[in-house]
């Protein structure tokens, strides 16, 4: 019985020890892991987001007009008489009505869209929470993101303002508001699941990826933080996936938005390279530590990079002390800067670092140059030829470039499984240029036999890859 006495209370001098131990504080913020409501966020952002409705004209009566009443027998021959009438009505132009978002960013009208929802518009009429209508005019388009600016008459309306999708975290809560399928005011939350997704849609993707619901009729609209602060316009949805949209970033619209502001056009930084990622293969050929920089694959003539002196075959790691890692990122550091502004280029040469200062240029809609590829014989199997002037002129090259072009690749050879194609230019072995056959077999002679031939082709515009083979 004292046996018994004992362990009930060495039982209840735990218990009030556990009782007593400290509890670990936790920090505030991860507190409430879910929101308890977004309602207040609603009804303080609502007011600022308008529904979009426009009218486009499709001439000839679109092509559904014309797959039923182009020529719907095929060949008419001998029908003529007959169907006249039907044959003879001139394809009537019609209306076609679309639906989309926007959000007013000033007091005095502006309001944000995408260029997709009014491209080619014939009528904006612009929708407010409380169902006033106004007449929406273009300020500005910018194709490239697929931003617009529009302008509605008005005073005393209610703007959102924008925070920084820099400092937006991959599962943070994210709120869309817009018109889906013409619903107006209708509010749906997620999280960003992801940032700096390329779609393929041009040169300056870097989307914000969310699984709020965003469906037709959200574009235009804002994605917004729990402080209310845009940091995206909604664009774009996968449709055949489930919960799957995609944000223009804050930080990349308001540049835009702001050139729209002052001179209704977008004019961005050029310096005139084509350029890639440096591959693992290009690094160890140029003795580069590491795969981040991006590799001039070539230099337009008379374009700011030739003029401030960087060559092909330089390595750029960073603008203005800014780390540069992808050819993405130099894109658009480079667009975000302004026309005629100095940077300095800090790249790698002949594995030496240097700074070139250059005094940037504006695009152009297209680059200068569309470089084809297309057009020698060796113990690899390519059959090579020496490029010459109308070879050059043929393929879209410049009529001064060097090297040898692939005609052909043999079968069961290391060439056919090495991803080169005919039509590359062969341009470098082991780092020494070469410009005709006897100086190409000459270098390979060098070579010992079981030593490694590194080849360095060009393919197109911009693509350079170097291929390994054992002599």
């Amino acid at each position: 019985m004292k046996h018994i006495n004992k362990i009930s209370a060495l039982v209840l001098v735990m218990l009030v020890s556990l009782v007593l131990l400290p509890v670990p504080r936790l920090d505030a913020k991860n507190l409430q892991m879910i929101p308890a409501s977004f309602s207040d966020l609603a009804r303080e952002v609502k007011p600022a987001v308008v529904n979009i409705q426009t009218v486009k004209t499709i001439q000839g009566g679109g092509r559904v007009f014309q797959h039923f009443f182009g020529q719907p027998f095929g060949n008419r021959e001998g029908l003529e008489e007959f169907f006249s009438p039907f044959f003879n009505q001139q394809p009537r132009d019609r209306k076609e009505q679309s639906l989309g978002s926007g959000f007013i960013i000033s007091q005095d009208g502006y309001i944000v869209t995408n260029n997709h929802v009014i491209k080619d518009a014939d009528e904006i009429k612009v929708i407010l929470h409380d169902k006033q209508e106004y007449d929406g005019k273009i300020v500005g388009t910018d194709p490239m993101t697929d931003l617009a600016l529009i302008k509605v008459d008005a005073k005393g309306l209610q703007p959102l303002k924008f925070g920084r999708s820099k400092d937006a975290q991959i599962g943070s809560w994210v709120v869309a508001i817009g018109s889906p399928f013409g619903l107006e005011q209708t509010v749906t939350a997620g999280i960003i699941s992801a940032k700096g997704r390329i779609l393929g849609s041009g040169p300056y993707d870097d989307f914000i990826q969310t699984d709020a619901s965003i469906n037709p009729g959200n574009s235009g609209g804002p994605l917004l933080n729990l402080d209310g602060e845009v940091i995206g316009i909604n664009t774009a949805i996968v449709r055949s996936g489930q919960g799957i949209g995609f944000a223009i970033p804050s930080d990349l619209a308001t540049n835009i938005i702001d050139q729209l502001i002052e001179t209704q056009q977008v004019s961005r930084g050029w310096m005139g390279v084509a350029i890639q990622n440096v591959t693992p293969e290009l690094a160890e050929y140029y003795g580069i530590k590491d795969t981040g920089g991006v590799y001039v694959a070539k230099v337009y003539e008379n374009n700011p990079a030739h003029e401030a002196g960087i060559e092909s075959g330089d390595v750029i790691i960073a603008i203005n002390g800014k780390q540069i890692d992808t050819s993405r990122d130099l894109t658009i550091t480079i667009a975000n800067l302004k026309v005629n502004q100095t940077v300095d280029v800090t790249l790698i040469r002949e594995g030496r670092e240097k700074i070139v200062t250059v005094t940037l240029g504006e695009r152009p809609d297209q680059d200068p140059e569309t470089l084809a590829s297309s057009d020698a014989f060796d113990g690899f199997g390519f059959k090579l030829k020496p490029v010459d002037e109308q070879i050059a002129r043929r393929l879209g090259y410049p009529a001064d470039i060097k090297g040898l072009v692939v005609m052909q690749i043999k079968p069961d050879t290391p060439a056919e499984n090495s991803g080169v194609r005919p039509g590359d230019l062969l341009m470098e072995l082991n780092r020494h240029r070469v410009t005709s056959i006897e100086e190409y077999l000459s270098l390979l002679d060098r070579i010992e036999k079981g030593r490694i031939a590194q080849l360095l082709f060009r393919r197109g515009n911009s693509h350079v890859f170097v291929v390994r083979f054992e002599k």
